[in-house]
């Protein structure tokens, strides 16, 4: 339906195509950055959750949705905390792992937000706000 809307307003299916290969890339070199933590976002007053990729600067958190869904936040942290996920939760992760987490991360303004990982994502998750290792 879009490509048919463009083509009547005459902008050349070759640079939709080039625009859709370069959105691709874009998101590619995104996933590959250095402390790139893959997670799943519920954001305040919605259901479902959003698939996406984070990374902590400092006590910011920055999550950035899949392209389809052009959605980004940051959030200044003042807490992070593990949590239990309810039986029901987890058959809603597919692809998260066997054993994923939840961790609810307080920001300085605004609700609580919730963010699903997969255990071996747990401790960069956390942030700043990880237990320092014991004997380190």
């Amino acid at each position: 339906m879009i490509w048919a809307i463009l083509a009547l307003l005459g902008v050349p299916l070759w640079l939709c195509a080039a625009g859709i290969v370069a959105l691709v890339y874009r998101n590619k070199s995104l996933r590959k950055r250095h402390g790139d933590i893959p997670v799943r976002v519920q954001r305040v007053g919605r259901t479902r959750r959003t698939r996406g990729h984070a990374v902590w600067v400092s006590d910011v958190f920055a999550w950035r949705g899949s392209p389809a869904a052009w959605s980004e936040d940051l959030f200044e942290v003042t807490d992070a905390r593990v949590g239990d996920l309810k039986p029901e939760e987890l058959k809603k992760l597919h692809r998260m792992g066997e054993h994923p987490a939840v961790v609810t991360l307080s920001p300085d303004e605004g609700e609580p937000v919730r963010v699903d990982v997969d255990a071996e994502h747990r401790e960069a998750l956390l942030g700043p706000y990880a237990s320092p290792v014991a004997g380190g």
